[in-house]
């Protein structure tokens, strides 16, 4: 089995919508840490699992500088800024979103 893993960076804004008060329904901005998992039994033809450039191509055009609301397409919490990431990269198996050193959402592929 081959695994990479890429760490990107991004700065982006989101609001969450909430079913109790919470300064998180305001518009505001973090700079994501995105740390991206990929396995695969056998290399493309070029040698790769998949080429590092294609995550950030992916990941980072898309969401640096964006409202996430805006991209994701359901309530862009860690979670599931971590559930879209993970879906737009192919042998992807496991996405780490960081909002801050202390904030850490995982969504990994059963």
């Amino acid at each position: 089995m081959f695994y990479l893993q890429k760490t990107i960076e991004i700065s982006a804004a989101h609001h969450l919508e909430l079913d109790y008060p919470s300064k998180c329904t305001q518009l505001h901005g973090h700079n994501w840490i995105i740390t991206i998992y990929c396995k695969a039994r056998e290399l493309d033809k070029n040698g790769m699992v998949i080429d590092f450039s294609e995550i950030k191509r992916r990941i980072v055009d898309p969401l640096d500088h964006h409202v996430v609301n805006d991209v994701i397409g359901c309530n862009p919490t860690a979670e599931n800024i971590a559930r879209w990431c993970q879906q737009q990269i192919p042998h992807c198996y496991r996405v780490d979103v960081r909002e801050n050193a202390d904030n850490v959402a995982t969504y990994e592929e059963d």
